[in-house]
């Protein structure tokens, strides 16, 4: 990695579902501003990986570790914010990613589904900021960024219960940020469209396993709803969320922010 602005030189950065894709864009680009940065997660060894390979690139004095955790769980998520804070220090940048999405018709979505998009999309960015914010107040100055989607913004058919999620975790966030508007903390999120990340690659799967068409079809048929008819990139959310993370973006705080290629015009 090379060019490290050092704008974020002695803070430490917690990233959910920070093990693979958007997560694992986001870690590098945060320590590319010099910020120290804990991947969460479920799986330790995608962790370890990630990790190792970020270790390989982070500036001089960036500590880079990771804490394994169910983010629905209350008692699992303050273990890991408790381990993270010794390993690092508290946390002052909150990047809630973790996400999870499931296609079903509403008819056949039965209250499990249901139930584990919220827990996953809404519940586990509750407890993760939660954990997080008071070391935050404390401080005088935080950065709670909520990866949310499209899907939080406008409704998708197929994806009920995560569409239902995501729209909480926008409310989540304009909510908060008017709680911590005057106390140094801003809470956003940014919302990619189709993103070429494991969800999209199981959603071309599902699609050419029901429809019969090709993987390029599929692909094609998501990136449609882009108007620049392509995938977003991981990086190219990680730079959205980096520039909130900012101290210059202090007066940016309760937005929504597409990354889309256009496909939602916020207003």
């Amino acid at each position: 990695m090379t060019g490290s602005t050092g704008s974020l030189s002695g803070r430490h950065a917690l990233v959910t579902g920070g093990g693979r894709g958007i997560g694992a864009a986001i870690a590098r680009r945060l320590l590319a501003d010099g910020a120290s940065v804990t991947l969460l997660g479920r799986d330790a060894g995608a962790l370890q990986a990630t990790v190792q390979a970020l270790r390989e690139v982070a500036p001089a004095g960036a500590v880079v570790s990771f804490v394994t955790a169910d983010i629905a769980d209350a008692d699992s998520v303050a273990r890991a914010f408790a381990a993270a804070a010794e390993q690092s220090g508290p946390v002052s940048m909150l990047i809630n990613n973790a996400g999870q999405a499931h296609s079903a018709p509403f008819l056949k979505t039965n209250a499990a589904l249901w139930q584990r998009m919220l827990d996953v999309n809404l519940t586990g960015t509750f407890l993760c900021t939660q954990a997080a914010l008071p070391a935050m107040l404390d401080a005088g100055w935080g950065r709670i960024v909520n990866v949310a989607s499209t899907a939080g913004l406008i409704g998708y058919g197929y994806v009920s219960g995560y569409c239902a999620a995501k729209h909480g975790v926008i409310g989540l966030t304009r909510a908060l940020a008017l709680e911590t508007a005057a106390k140094g903390v801003t809470v956003n999120a940014v919302c990619p469209g189709y993103t070429e990340t494991d969800i999209v690659r199981d959603a071309v799967a599902n699609i050419v396993g029901k429809t019969g068409r090709t993987e390029t079809e599929a692909r094609a048929e998501l990136a449609a709803r882009n108007p620049q008819r392509r995938l977003v990139q991981p990086e190219e959310v990680a730079d959205a969320v980096a520039w909130l993370c900012q101290p210059s973006a202090a007066a940016i705080t309760g937005q929504a922010i597409p990354v889309a290629g256009g496909e939602v015009m916020a207003g």
